[in-house]
């Protein structure tokens, strides 16, 4: 069996846990940051798990992770 290409943006995004969730970053903390409300940014730090709808998908693109 020949080897998977990992999608190179997806290495970057997400990453796995030992269990097998997908974890992710939130998004909409990358600018315009005067406008949020600091509560919500520091929410906004925190990491999330990826939705088991997607998380198969996201899988499929980071085998070797």
């Amino acid at each position: 069996m020949p080897k998977l290409k990992s999608h190179s943006a997806s290495k970057k995004r997400f990453s796995l846990t030992k269990t097998g969730k997908v974890k992710r970053a939130h998004a909409f903390k990358s600018h315009i940051l005067t406008k949020k409300v600091t509560k919500r940014k520091r929410g906004l730090r925190q990491t999330a798990y990826a939705d088991s709808t997607n998380a198969a998908t996201v899988k499929r693109m980071i085998p070797y992770k």
